[in-house]
């Protein structure tokens, strides 16, 4: 269990709490949180989520075309109305943390700054997951309001990124990333992020014929440069959430170039594993079984996009893991009359779920003797 001496200000967003703020068991033990925690760990619902995903758009502006949501894009988006209306739902419930992300790219809707100035406003903690290419146009708010900015990057070069992360106009945005990303890093009140998703494509004899993997270290070097707080290597998955297998080779390859990113390391930087690349770099199996059969985290974060409400981000778009739509009611009456464990983990995420590990504390609390030692708030990001 966390120990409460280390416990830092929740008013805290800079890189000293970075790999603090990946412990997703030790955010369960949290004073405000762990009530909440309890309460679902014998069987409770709450009155709302404490965190939220939303997606405000499927729209995106580029064409990726290893996108992992690729099946849920250009389903349009929250209209203008309904979305600045949800934002002051959620700022009226007991929700502590939203997280602006897709789906589609979340800074194309055209209310986005609104429902940032309404969630900021009511004391509610905001993420936001970008590809980068809108940042400029919503710079004052990103800088001022929001707890971390991640930016999908993947590629340390125009070329690189020109291949993986194509524009529907045909062209590299890559300067245009890197410039906004050093404009956020300038003025940033909270943490900025270089997400390095890795990527190869093969052809039918099984031979690499495109891949990001050499320009790790370059993408290291660069973010720390812009001046990011980290910079964060993820493992590829397929479209049903499995990691794809890794050659030994290519494994040794990225594995080199994290150990000399590490050299630069300091106590404004940091270089992240994903839960993903760690299970690929120990080589553990793609599958992960479950033996429990109800989600508990389903009940503390939810994730709401425009053509429903699902139980995560895993199971966006999956008819099975859809608990309502905000079209046609309040995020109160949803969430009230919503079926958190429609989803048998055992059965439905047999993939490497980066909540399984905090699903399995969950389920040891209620045989638990006595209170544990909390932490002071930290991080709200359950």
């Amino acid at each position: 269990m966390p120990d409460s001496t280390s416990a830092q200000s929740s008013t805290s967003l800079g890189t000293a709490f970075v790999e603090r703020n990946l412990d997703l068991v030790g955010k369960l033990y949290q004073r405000s949180v762990y009530p909440s925690v309890l309460d679902v760990a014998h069987g409770k619902r709450l009155s709302a989520p404490l965190v939220v995903d939303l997606d405000p758009t499927t729209v995106c502006d580029l064409a990726c075309p290893e996108c992992i949501s690729s099946q849920v894009l250009h389903h349009g988006q929250i209209g203008q109305d309904r979305i600045v209306r949800l934002a002051h739902e959620l700022a009226e419930s007991d929700v502590r943390a939203v997280i602006l992300i897709g789906g589609g790219e979340p800074l194309l809707h055209r209310s986005v700054g609104e429902i940032i100035e309404v969630l900021h406003g009511a004391g509610i903690k905001l993420g936001l997951v970008t590809n980068g290419t809108q940042i400029h146009r919503h710079l004052d708010r990103l800088a001022e309001m929001l707890s971390w900015v991640r930016v999908s990057l993947d590629a340390a070069s125009a070329e690189t990124y020109r291949i993986f992360r194509p524009s529907r106009g045909k062209r590299s945005v890559f300067p245009q990333v890197v410039e906004n990303m050093r404009l956020l890093a300038a003025r940033k009140r909270g943490r900025l992020g270089y997400s390095f998703l890795l990527m190869q494509r093969f052809d039918e004899a099984g031979e690499v014929t495109a891949s990001n993997y050499h320009e790790v270290y370059q993408a290291g070097v660069l973010a720390r440069d812009i001046g990011c707080d980290y910079f964060e290597v993820k493992a590829m998955l397929d479209q049903d959430h499995y990691t794809v297998n890794q050659r030994a080779e290519h494994i040794e390859l990225v594995e080199e170039q994290i150990a000399r990113l590490r050299a630069l390391e300091d106590d404004s930087f940091h270089v992240l594993h994903s839960s993903n690349w760690q299970a690929v770099r120990h080589h553990v199996d793609s599958v992960q079984p479950k033996d429990y059969h109800r989600c508990a985290v389903a009940e503390l974060r939810t994730t709401i996009t425009p053509t429903g409400v699902f139980v995560c981000p895993y199971h966006r778009g999956n008819p099975k893991g859809r608990i309502g739509d905000i079209r046609e009611t309040s995020f109160s009456e949803l969430w009230a009359s919503a079926d958190t464990t429609v989803i048998d983990p055992s059965e439905d995420c047999r993939f490497v779920c980066a909540r399984h590990a905090t699903n399995q504390e969950i389920r040891l609390l209620p045989r638990r003797p006595g209170p544990p030692d909390l932490t002071e708030d930290f991080d709200p990001f359950i």
